[in-house]
C-alpha cells in the first residue's frame, strides 16, 4: 500500500533532532523553529505561550503539509533573542503542566478518599 508507516509520524530516528532553529535573515530579532514529529497540539500551545511574553512581537505556526510531520513556529521579538524567548516559553509550559499534573493527582486522591 502507499500509506506511510505510522511510527514515522511520532518516533524520531537516531540522528534526527527534535527542534531546529534558523535565524531570519530579513526580519530583525526573528527566527523559525522547526519542531519535528509534532502537530497542531504543540504548535498552538507554543504559539499561545509565546504570545503571553511581553518580549514577543509576533508568533505564529503552520504545518506545511498533512503528510509532513513537522511544525514551523515563527517568532519575532522586540529585542530579545528569539531562542531565549522560545526556551523561556517552553519552560513556562513545562511548569504549567507540572502544576496541572500535581493538582489532578491531588483531586483524584481526594475523590478516592471521599468514595
Amino acid at each position: 500500500m502507499n500509506a506511510p508507516e505510522r511510527h514515522k509520524a511520532y518516533l524520531l530516528e537516531d540522528d534526527e533532532a527534535r527542534v531546529e532553529y534558523a535565524k531570519d535573515q530579513k526580519i530583525p530579532n526573528a527566527g523559525l523553529f522547526t519542531i519535528y514529529k509534532e502537530d497542531h497540539t504543540i504548535g498552538n500551545l507554543v504559539r499561545m505561550q509565546l504570545l503571553r511574553d511581553s518580549d514577543v512581537r509576533f508568533a505564529g505556526y503552520k504545518l506545511p503539509h498533512p503528510l509532513e510531520h513537522r511544525c514551523l513556529v515563527k517568532v519575532q521579538t522586540t529585542g530579545a533573542k528569539p531562542k531565549e524567548v522560545f526556551l523561556r516559553s517552553i519552560s513556562d509550559l513545562h511548569s504549567e503542566f507540572d502544576y496541572l499534573d500535581r493538582y489532578f493527582r491531588e483531586e483524584v486522591l481526594r475523590f478516592k478518599e471521599a468514595t
